[in-house]
């Protein structure tokens, strides 16, 4: 089939892969190159990347429902549109474009976890299973049919980065296999049930911050949810730390304090701090303009005073 694959980020890049080894991708669409880091550099979408190595020419609309790139699209005369973590709303004219229409690789088992932040919103809530969507796209937020889902355990190990890092491959995986039964017309469609929809919102520095009332089992969720970006964080005499990892203490002994308190500091057990009914050990964290380091590495270098409260601006 000839494709016009859609994609920005890393997690796009396995499908692109997937779409390209058994089919024609006649251009690749991505966001256009943008100032990253402390020192404005503009820097290529990873889609690009990969792009440019696979010699498959590149479009980067500031806007892909202006004209321009609409004319653009059109003349590809496409079987289908895949598109992967895009970073744009389709319209409807684009959607009608393909013969096949357009399909998305959404991280996660539709309708559970619609939206912009599927991962990290799946292990925030404590869900023990997640996966990867392959939807019929329509002119709704992730409303579509759904054609394939193929699920996946979330370890209680898996932080943000490590779940992402499955569900691109299964993402890949997934998508081979539903292009094989679209270009034989085996795709069934399933209409998704509204009525056990949940939501994905977009994440924001907001989400980040750790209400030391909940109990740890929530903030540890939290701290995994959004590990290795854009963190977890907390705030001590007016300065950020970003949690990386953290866990549940075992048992009820030495947890008892009042919420946020550090009750115990050490390099090899790590930073324990109280929670709403227990408390949670700090295994990797960063201070406000610091580096990022295990919590031993951390305390040989920096002084955390017993009975200070985390949470306190």
């Amino acid at each position: 089939m000839k494709i016009v694959f859609m994609g920005t980020p890393d997690f796009a890049v396995p499908s692109l892969d997937a779409a390209a080894a058994g089919h024609e991708v006649t251009a690749v669409v991505t966001q256009p190159d943008r100032p990253a880091g402390r020192g404005g550099k503009t820097v290529i979408s990873p889609v690009k990347a990969r792009a440019l190595q696979l010699g498959i020419p590149c479009l980067q609309p500031e806007r892909v429902k202006s004209a321009e790139a609409m004319e653009m699209l059109e003349s590809f005369s496409a079987d289908v549109f895949v598109v992967a973590a895009y970073g744009q709303i389709l319209s409807q004219k684009i959607l009608d474009m393909p013969r096949l229409g357009c399909v998305n690789v959404h991280a996660s088992l539709l309708p559970k976890y619609r939206g912009a932040a599927p991962i990290q919103w799946s292990i925030i809530n404590g869900e023990t299973v997640t996966g990867i969507t392959i939807m019929q796209m329509d002119a709704g937020i992730d409303t579509g049919d759904m054609l394939l889902a193929k699920p996946v355990a979330i370890e209680p190990s898996d932080d943000a980065g490590s779940l992402h890092d499955k569900l691109a491959e299964l993402g890949a995986h997934a998508l081979t296999e539903a292009l094989t039964l679209m270009a034989s017309g085996r795709a069934v469609r399933e209409p998704q049930d509204d009525s056990i929809a949940t939501y994905a919102p977009m994440l924001t520095k907001e989400t980040g911050r750790i209400d030391w009332n909940e109990n740890p089992e929530r903030v540890a969720g939290l701290v995994r949810g959004l590990s290795p970006r854009p963190c977890a964080w907390t705030q001590l005499d007016g300065e950020m730390f970003k949690i990386y990892s953290a866990t549940v203490c075992s048992g009820e002994s030495g947890t008892a304090g009042t919420p946020g308190e550090i009750l115990a500091a050490d390099s090899v057990n790590g930073i324990k701090v109280a929670g709403g009914g227990g408390g949670l050990l700090i295994h990797e964290l960063q201070r406000q303009n610091g580096k990022r380091l295990q919590a031993g590495e951390f305390l040989r270098g920096n002084s955390l005073r017993l009975g200070a409260i985390f949470g306190c601006k």
